[in-house]
């Protein structure tokens, strides 16, 4: 049999097996501890917190209940209310022998990580306070011998040890257990009987988890020694340090006969853990609507709160447990009903996806206009809800399944005033651009929601760029479908303080700046960030000469290019770096002149492009004068050479009677030029779609 490494939590990792210590044979016991420590390092970062805390079964319930059942730390929604999730039963398997001592290790340090040699010594490492890290031999302790016949249910012999030594019934063994806490907590009635008739006033002991018998009892469903507990004077309202319950231990369990006896002895069904979850709640989450009859019969509220504001008909809406839902709106419960950061049922529905959900609260009159703390509306969530735009892409790995929020989004829509939309910032519109969701944002621009809405301005300020528009989420995720629909049903391509058309030049994508330009948007934009004596659109397609000449061919401004502040002057060094000035020196400085196209295609990224940009530039300027720095490009490399000689003035007449033409018929005309009532021939020339010559005119 292999040896193993026990870590601190109790799970296994993998050591060197016998089999393989016999090819180290010769090695001393010291050389196969030193081995055995290696191994033990690789355990991922063992903490000493709970040394042993898996090594007895019963500690397992002895541990926090809190960390056993992570929906009492955060019973609620994620971000704010995390999601509730249920341990699986525990099992009742029987203790090893010698279990280590928690008390030896008070002395020694911090403890890192137990294991095992290959002859079957149990080893520890540990490190001391001063960092050392020591390994030394597990220090055990003997098992309480009542404890053992209780653990293996000898009723002989627990009989026998309670009438030679009464006093072993009380004595404590780990965290404040006793043999009767032993007994409950593995189901031993008889063993149980027979410690309660020797000494009865201990039907309420609490361990230092303040576990009394009977809530070990509950936690494990053990119905018969709950039954005999409770007839005998066990408390069912005594609380452990979660302040947990036996009902709502009972509750999180389903188990419905032990939750019937509990209250049938008293127990209060309105009392909350130290998250403010009741028994209520925790039935509900189950989808348990026998034991939720039950509570309710009792006396519970069906209103109840806990501490995030959460009620058991938020948390059904929540987990999608619509049995239980509709068990609480019959027994009138608030359908409207606000957590602490303003989400309904309603609005949890739709996060999640719930479409059953929806459509019952709706038919409930839920009400759709009810916002959040961060003014979101149950339809902006249900846009938003998902992070793809491809449905197959959505069904492998969102649970949130990507047809229901369609369905959704149009249940929604009817019920939802669009002026508490337009109050909130915020369009579902952006929400659902900003996810990719063609298919939702058709549904809203079908039902007429304005695709040219805007940003609040703090909603705007929470993104770097100050984008404000849908149009512009959409080109930003290079979206062609999404630019599509919107721009087909009215969006304005120059709302943006930095244009959508920009971040497609930046992108590089032909498909979607050819789009926004057919549709109006401005080839002569800037960065008002950035001021440049040029359009701000040729800074962003210096790399993509065919991008430059489309934007030429629609009217951008290539003038600007050659109009140098310096001309054939010297120009000023480049500046590598931005200096920050104080603010005391800003009011002292010189205006500052406006970056120049020459200053721009210097830059190291762009300078290898300088003479096919500046070629590319001439086909849509007249007679102009390059500047010093230009001039230098153009030297730089002989092939330039033509490029340098093309730009020298006098230009040939047909370029100039070109220019003038495009000038006579605008530059809106020009993106239409097919349209308009002119020569073909003529109409390939404005576009420099072929050479011909003077004479073919």
């Amino acid at each position: 049999m292999a040896a193993s490494s026990v870590t601190m939590s109790g799970s296994r990792a993998p050591t060197l097996g016998f089999e393989d210590y016999s090819l180290y044979s010769g090695l001393s016991e010291d050389e196969l501890i030193a081995m055995a420590i290696e191994h033990s390092l690789a355990e991922a970062h063992a903490s000493g917190a709970q040394s042993a805390a898996a090594k007895v079964p019963a500690l397992q319930v002895r541990q926090n209940p809190a960390a056993q059942n992570p929906g009492h730390q955060n019973p609620a929604r994620q971000n704010l209310f995390a999601r509730r999730t249920f341990p699986p039963r525990e099992q009742n398997v029987p203790p090893p022998a010698n279990p280590p001592s928690e008390k030896a290790y008070d002395k020694m340090g911090n403890i890192e990580a137990h294991f095992v040699t290959g002859s079957g010594k149990r080893m520890v490492r540990w490190r001391k306070y001063d960092g050392s890290l020591h390994v030394s031999p597990e220090p055990v302790e003997e098992i309480n011998p009542l404890c053992r016949a209780v653990w293996e249910g000898n009723v002989k012999v627990v009989r026998e040890l309670v009438k030679k030594s009464p006093k072993s019934i009380t004595e404590p063994y780990r965290e404040g257990w006793i043999a009767l806490h032993e007994a409950a907590y593995y189901g031993q009635e008889e063993c149980l009987q027979i410690l309660l008739r020797a000494r009865p006033e201990m039907i309420n002991i609490r361990s230092d988890k303040n576990h009394t018998p009977l809530f070990l009892a509950v936690s494990r469903s053990q119905v018969a020694c709950v039954q005999f507990l409770l007839e005998n004077g066990g408390d069912p309202n005594i609380p452990n340090c979660a302040k947990e319950t036996p009902l709502l231990k009972a509750c999180e369990r389903e188990n419905p006969e032990i939750v019937a006896a509990l209250l049938n002895h008293g127990a209060q069904a309105n009392k909350i853990c130290v998250q403010g979850w009741t028994a209520l709640h925790e039935a509900v989450s189950r989808n348990n609507v026998e034991i939720c009859e039950m509570l309710v019969r009792a006396g519970a509220k069906i209103n109840a709160r806990n501490m995030y504001g959460i009620s058991p008909l938020f948390s059904a809406a929540q987990s999608g447990q619509v049995d239980t839902l509709r068990f609480l709106i019959k027994n009138d419960a608030d359908i409207n009903s606000q957590a602490n950061d303003g989400a309904t049922a309603l609005y949890e529905a739709s996060k999640n996806g719930h479409e059953e959900i929806v459509e019952l609260l709706l038919s409930q009159n839920a009400d759709a206009n009810r916002a959040t703390k961060s003014g979101f509306l149950p339809l902006h969530i249900a846009a938003q809800r998902g992070n793809e735009g491809k449905r197959l892409l959505y069904k492998m790995t969102d649970p949130y399944n990507y047809e229901s929020s369609v369905k959704i989004v149009s249940l929604l829509i009817p019920v939802t005033s669009k002026a508490r939309v337009r109050r909130s910032g915020i369009s579902p519109l952006h929400l659902a651009a900003e996810r990719n969701k063609n298919d939702v944002l058709e549904v809203l621009i079908d039902a007429g929601y304005d695709v040219n809405a805007t940003l609040s301005l703090d909603h705007s300020k929470m993104y770097e760029d100050r984008r404000s528009t849908t149009l512009y989420f959409a080109v930003l995720n290079n979206n062609i479908d999404a630019t599509t629909m919107l721009l087909d049903a009215g969006a304005n391509p120059n709302l943006d303080t930095f244009s959508p058309l920009l971040v497609a030049l930046r992108q590089g994508c032909i498909q979607t700046v050819t789009l926004l330009v057919d549709h109006g948007a401005n080839v002569n934009a800037s960065v008002s960030t950035h001021p440049t004596s040029f359009p701000g659109t040729v800074m962003f397609c210096m790399k993509y000469l065919s991008l430059l000449k489309y934007l030429m061919d629609n009217g951008c401004d290539a003038l600007s290019c050659f109009q140098c502040y310096y001309g054939s002057n010297p120009h000023p060094p480049i500046k590598t770096t931005r200096r920050r000035d104080s603010l005391d020196d800003r009011s002292e400085e010189a205006p500052k002149i406006p970056v120049q196209f020459c200053e721009m295609i210097s830059a190291e990224r762009n300078s290898r492009w300088a003479g096919p940009i500046i070629d590319v530039l001439l086909d849509y300027v007249g007679n102009v004068q390059l500047c010093a720095r230009l001039i230098e490009h153009l030297d730089s490399y002989e092939d330039w050479a033509g490029i340098k000689e093309k730009s020298v003035p006098p230009r040939p007449l047909m370029q100039l009677c070109r220019i003038r033409i495009c000038s006579l018929v605008g530059r809106t005309r020009l993106r239409r030029l097919n349209t308009l009532p002119l020569p073909g021939r003529l109409i390939k020339y404005l576009k420099h779609e072929e050479r011909i010559r003077e004479v073919d005119l």
